[in-house]
């Protein structure tokens, strides 16, 4: 028999928040993590300079003792310093010539490939042999800027939201989760909310994450609705668990995303899902049908969708039973973890390595 072909995968600390992480840890339960012998090399984490460059330089260091026996590396990259931190990497892997998957995850073509460091995402993505990214929308875009062919692949980020079997009683609420910043619209949600909370004094918005939460609270007192917004910080576990399931409805007005990991945990706790056709939510979005979609920045559109879920309990059934398909089928963890096999046998050369 054949030698399986080992991989190493080259990401952010399994400690770090964010989708990556998410993203890494949920590849790590695949049949193709142990079929491969996969190892995850952690090259980032979030704290001081100091902190950082200490732990890029002991995964630089692992990532070289290794090196040698492995055969195929799968890199994950993003913004432009992930980007320009796994130069070195690819640089390393090609001279030792190995097959290298550079898997894309930013959420803004204006701030990486169409941005000042494009040559950056020119070199890491012309020296792979496999380029993934996450949509269609960022298929065209990075084919656009680099003329890549076939090279470009997409495998959608998959739904890992870890559900418990506590139940707890569904309240008015339509939940946000991630980091509370400009780029994903909080601002909009606030006051879309404003405009129409007289009208429903029993419901609420409900931030769950970290960042501006002090200037969210601030703008909601300055709007005169801080009574019926709530600001949880970051969940996980348990906590995370229980503000999706007491959640009737979900809410992420971003501007920029490369497929939002948080409407995939909407969608697999079965909520309806308002948000904007950014990133990889055009993909698979039918307005009205599996989604409420609006513009970025139109907070008088917003408020309107944010009308229609709330007076109609029945359209929040209809598209919480749509999206909820979207989570068991297209994005389900087996069904991406099965693309990711199929790329490492495609590098190996290899067509019966079953996961």
């Amino acid at each position: 028999m054949d030698k399986v072909p080992k991989v190493l995968v080259v990401a952010t600390s399994r400690k770090t928040r964010g989708g990556i992480t998410s993203v890494v840890k949920a590849h790590e339960t695949g049949e193709q993590w142990k079929k491969f012998h996969c190892r995850w090399i952690e090259t980032h984490r979030d704290g001081n300079a100091a902190v950082k460059l200490l732990y890029f330089l002991c995964g630089l260091i692992e990532y070289v003792c290794l090196l040698p026996f492995y055969d195929i590396v799968h890199i994950h990259t993003s913004e432009p310093p992930s980007a320009m931190r796994k130069c070195l990497f690819v640089a390393l892997a090609k001279l030792a010539r190995k097959k290298v998957i550079v898997h894309f995850h930013a959420f803004s073509p204006d701030t990486t490939i169409n941005g000042k460091y494009s040559n950056v995402y020119r070199y890491l993505f012309t020296k792979a042999d496999v380029v993934i990214v996450l949509s269609q929308f960022w298929k065209k875009c990075v084919g656009r800027a680099f003329h890549l062919g076939d090279k470009v692949r997409v495998v959608y980020n998959p739904c890992t939201a870890e559900v418990f079997p506590q139940t707890y009683i569904k309240k008015k609420q339509i939940l946000y989760a991630g980091t509370v910043n400009a780029r994903k619209g909080y601002r909009d949600m606030i006051v879309a909310f404003a405009s129409i909370a007289a009208t429903f004094p029993d419901w609420q918005i409900v931030f769950a994450g970290n960042g501006e939460v002090e200037k969210g609270k601030a703008l909601a007192t300055r709007l005169g609705i801080g009574g019926q917004v709530v600001f949880l910080g970051w969940v996980s576990g348990k906590e995370k668990d229980r503000a999706f399931k007491e959640a009737s409805a979900f809410c992420l007005p971003s501007y920029a995303e490369g497929f939002p990991m948080a409407v995939l945990d909407a969608w697999a706790y079965g909520l309806p899902v308002i948000t904007t056709p950014v990133g990889g939510i055009p993909d698979v979005a039918r307005d009205g049908e599996n989604m409420l979609l609006f513009t970025p920045g139109d907070t008088k559109a917003l408020a309107d969708k944010m009308c229609l879920l709330i007076g109609d309990a029945g359209l929040r059934e209809r598209i919480a039973r749509h999206s909820f398909e979207l989570a068991r089928t297209t994005f389900n963890i087996d069904t991406v973890n099965q693309q990711v096999c199929h790329l490492y046998e495609e590098l190996a050369g290899r067509s019966s390595v079953h996961c």
